[in-house]
């Protein structure tokens, strides 16, 4: 039985700069949410730089790897221009996660089984950097074994699909979905990988995902910046995290 544990709380600041690249200029600034956050609970801070720069831009990374106190998880997609980045940047973390420039979001789990060379050949420097090297994956065993077998540290567990049938009142689905999610996070944990999970998670399904005993943390974002449309960045990163500490309890 693996002992319960402090889940952390990792909040996705990304929308802070979809808002303001919405009308341009300077407001509202991430690197103010990503301190807010700290504030108020956050054990770290994800920001997610897309080739196309639709919401996070460099200028932004480089202002939050100066700006906070907290780790920095640095999303990106396998590419030599973000390799370099990160290299020179050196955040606490990178997390590699497929890109598609016609997608809304991330729509699922990286192929790591099918591109498994060029992924090892691609993380061997960031972990010899000493940056923590993420896979942003379904939990399939093949990409969880993949990821295992390339070197990675970490595999964030994409739990969209559980979202989006929790939402949908596809009880029984959702419930199927949730035991997948638990049974890749136990395979992960028993090959040595930490085990993460995040995308589509709200207040109303946190609790199930934040209940698997294997996983250290969570990533939410969406959910939390457009909540605190309504009752304010702070207190929705308190009442998330009161949420996930009760799961634990």
């Amino acid at each position: 039985m693996i002992p319960l544990r402090h889940l952390r709380l990792g909040v996705n600041i990304d929308h802070v700069a979809t808002v303001r690249n919405a009308r341009g200029g300077d407001n509202p600034d991430p690197l103010r949410a990503a301190l807010l956050a700290e504030a108020s609970g956050a054990d770290g801070i994800t920001a997610h730089l897309r080739e196309d720069r639709r919401h996070i831009r460099d200028a932004d990374i480089e202002a939050l790897m100066a700006g906070i106190a907290i780790p920095l998880n640095f999303e990106c997609a396998a590419t030599a221009e973000m390799q370099a980045m990160a290299l020179r940047l050196k955040p606490h973390a990178v997390c590699l996660v497929p890109e598609k420039r016609e997608e809304r979001t991330t729509e699922g789990g990286l192929d790591v089984a099918g591109d498994d060379n060029r992924l090892a050949q691609f993380i061997a420097p960031l972990r010899a950097a000493g940056i923590r090297v993420s896979m942003f994956i379904g939990h399939e065993a093949r990409q969880i074994e993949a990821s295992a077998r390339i070197g990675a540290d970490i595999v964030e567990l994409h739990a969209g699909h559980y979202a989006d049938l929790f939402a949908e009142g596809e009880t029984a689905r959702a419930e199927a979905e949730l035991q997948a999610l638990a049974k890749g996070a136990t395979l992960a944990h028993s090959l040595g990988l930490e085990v993460h999970a995040g995308h589509g998670l709200t207040f109303e399904n946190v609790g199930p995902v934040a209940a698997i005993p294997e996983l250290v943390e969570l990533n939410i974002g969406h959910f939390l910046i457009g909540e605190a449309i309504f009752i304010g960045l702070g207190p929705a990163i308190e009442e998330m995290r009161r949420r996930m500490d009760a799961a634990r309890n």
